[in-house]
């Protein structure tokens, strides 16, 4: 009896977060259709995922080329470089670890480490257990515990397609990744944008 209790306290706690936050405040709740959502891009271990970059942080802009690459089952190595090839960062990432083969001096500091690993784990992930289901007319989303956050996953019901991931408090959104694509291989355009510090990622597809 305290076991069922405690389950059901759970849930109302988890939903009544998820109904008074802003990001769902336009939509209605709904019965949940599925317990996990599977994000296909950056899942295949045989495909090296490659995008021009963009960073502008604080109206300094920064130029170079991302790279991912799933190495096995849990973690992705993630590599970023100038144009010319030269080295900023290497970081290997899983969901409860990082490792940092190489990091500019420069760019050495651990505020901005940790912000790029919660970015990087936000856009790398590929499986989601979902705990509650908004929808209107055009979209479906589902909403993920994360921690102390949640992630909305935001699916249009034209297209099947991811379109966005909010990562938020309990109140609002922190961090937006928006996605475009055509298949379900790759992302053509990814952004992910910060809501409280000047931060904004944008990757391209490069197509070799």
């Amino acid at each position: 009896m305290k076991l069922l209790f405690r389950i059901s306290s759970i849930a109302i706690f988890l939903f009544a977060s998820c109904a008074s936050n802003k990001v769902v405040k336009d939509y209605k709740a709904v019965p949940l259709e599925t317990s996990a959502f599977e994000v296909p891009y950056f899942s295949n271990q045989a495909i090296d995922y490659v995008y021009k970059a963009n960073v502008s942080v604080y109206g300094n802009e920064l130029t170079g080329i991302f790279i991912a690459k799933k190495v096995n089952d849990t973690t992705h190595r993630v590599v970023f470089t100038t144009e010319f090839g030269n080295k900023l960062l290497d970081f290997e990432i899983s969901e409860t670890d990082y490792k940092i083969n190489f990091i500019l001096e420069e760019l050495d500091r651990k505020l901005l480490i940790n912000t790029l690993v919660t970015d990087f784990r936000l856009l790398l992930r590929s499986h989601y257990t979902t705990s509650n289901q908004f929808d209107n007319s055009g979209e479906r989303i589902y909403a993920t515990l994360d921690k102390n956050k949640m992630n909305y996953l935001f699916v249009s019901k034209a297209t099947n397609k991811l379109s966005k991931i909010v990562h938020s408090t309990k109140r609002k959104a922190i961090i937006n990744l928006y996605y475009t694509s055509k298949n379900d291989i790759f992302a053509d355009k990814i952004i992910i944008e910060h809501k409280n510090i000047k931060l904004k990622i944008e990757l391209n597809y490069f197509n070799q």
